[in-house]
């Protein structure tokens, strides 16, 4: 951890705000925190105008430094993309209270009831790129589930998260919940410092670069929730229906390639190679999608050869890699090789193949005859998400709410000491009663 510095005193003390106001914040109610992000909804449609100007500016910059286009096609935020962020920020509103929800009920002995309850983690420290869309996503969670935030966004976006953050400080100081409880950080010295919070941050949870997970992973004592690849599969069956998997092939490719949920291999059963890739070349082709292929593949009309290295690339593009296989067996030992336990896809009509894919591919989602485009919050139910995960222990997949909150025991006695247990005059009844 050499390389990230040592927190300022200004850090430092705005960290301390946060957690002040997030200890206050796990005290409201459910009505309160429904209040507060409908003001925070209603700040954000009263400066939709000065928040999209705010991004045009950011745009223009980074279009004359030569960002990326996958990166440029996250940063911008439209009249559409506003509306819909703001509109899942009174989604989160309407969602059920993570809090105060009884997991456990037992009673170890008469008038000695154990409960476990759910609780804020505390406070969340968010570290993401080019994604402005994402302050308002992080922001409405952590305030529904109780939490505080120290956001940082990327430079290239530093104009509209401000804006952002701007109108959602607003709508909190007209709420019973305390403008404090989010911060934005601005400065890279700032982004780098936050990971030695430790003692103020319970959970970082970055959402970039496949560099910028890792690097974080690496240099923080503090819990990361996240995932660094999205190198998605979507294998074709020999039993599958040609047109339904053409639709759904190049949909989970083309519909946002820039997401970390679109597909990056396309791995077809050489069985049904030949009338498949008929059918999907020029689909692909239409959707703009250039595709590298094995020997195989190219044999079949694929244009152009890929190498070793395209089987583990996250293109977050309109590329993807086709490689055929023999049978299910060789598709998942290739996702097993390759893949990076995202989501991955089966397309077949065989039932039995299909359980036997959803078995043994250990990813967070495993989808059979539907987009890899559905792994997402918003599209689980979860009304947004705070990041993907890949790990093998929860919170897994598209994490919501349920991801942002821990659990306290409470024990309710009537003087009850270990030693009448120890030695032997009372004994524990250990009955479960209704949560």
């Amino acid at each position: 951890m050499s390389s990230v510095p040592e927190p300022s005193a200004a850090l430092l003390q705005r960290a301390a705000a946060v957690r002040r106001a997030a200890v206050d914040l796990g005290q409201t109610d459910d009505g309160q925190r429904a209040q507060a992000l409908q003001a925070m909804a209603d700040a954000l449609t009263d400066r939709a105008e000065s928040i999209l100007a705010a991004n045009r500016e950011d745009l223009q910059r980074s279009a004359a430094e030569g960002l990326a286009p996958a990166l440029m096609a996250r940063l911008k935020l439209d009249d559409t993309k506003l509306a819909a962020a703001i509109d899942g920020v009174r989604k989160v509103a309407s969602l059920s209270d993570p809090l105060g929800c009884r997991q456990l009920h037992r009673e170890l002995d008469q008038g000695l009831v154990l409960e476990r309850v759910s609780v804020p983690l505390g406070v969340v420290g968010v570290i993401f790129e080019a994604r402005p869309d994402a302050v308002m996503q992080i922001a409405s969670l952590a305030i529904r589930s109780g939490n505080g935030a120290l956001l940082k966004g990327g430079s290239e976006a530093r104009c509209t998260n401000e804006a952002v953050m701007e109108a959602l400080q607003a709508g909190l100081a007209a709420s019973p919940v305390s403008a404090d409880a989010l911060a934005l950080l601005t400065t890279r010295q700032g982004s780098l410092a936050l990971l030695r919070l430790d003692g103020l941050v319970d959970l970082i949870i970055p959402r970039g670069s496949n560099e910028l997970v890792r690097f974080i992973q690496d240099n923080t004592r503090i819990p990361v929730l996240g995932h660094a690849d999205g190198v998605c599969h979507l294998y074709v069956d020999a039993a599958a229906d040609v047109d339904k998997a053409v639709r759904v092939a190049v949909d989970s490719k083309s519909q946002y390639p820039a997401a970390c949920n679109a597909i990056e291999t396309l791995l077809v059963h050489r069985s049904i190679a030949q009338p498949f890739l008929a059918a999907a070349l020029p689909a692909f082709a239409a959707a703009g999608v250039q595709l590298r292929g094995d020997a195989e593949s190219v044999a079949l009309g694929v244009a152009e050869a890929a190498t070793e290295e395209d089987w583990s690339t996250e293109y977050l593009d309109l590329i993807l890699a086709v490689k055929l296989v023999d049978d299910l067996e060789a598709a998942t030992d290739h996702i097993r090789s390759y893949g990076s336990r995202h989501t991955d896809v089966i397309l077949t009509e065989d039932a039995q193949a299909a359980d036997r894919f959803l078995a043994a591919v250990d990813s967070a989602g495993v989808y059979h005859n539907c987009s890899s485009r559905f792994a997402d919050g918003f599209r689980y139910g979860f009304g947004a998400e705070v990041g993907i995960s890949t790990q093998t222990l929860p919170p897994r997949g598209p994490v919501g709410l349920e991801g942002l909150v821990t659990y306290r025991y409470r024990l309710r006695g009537e003087g009850h000491i270990a030693a009448d247990y120890a030695n032997g005059s009372r004994v524990f009844t250990h009955i479960d009663r209704p949560l």
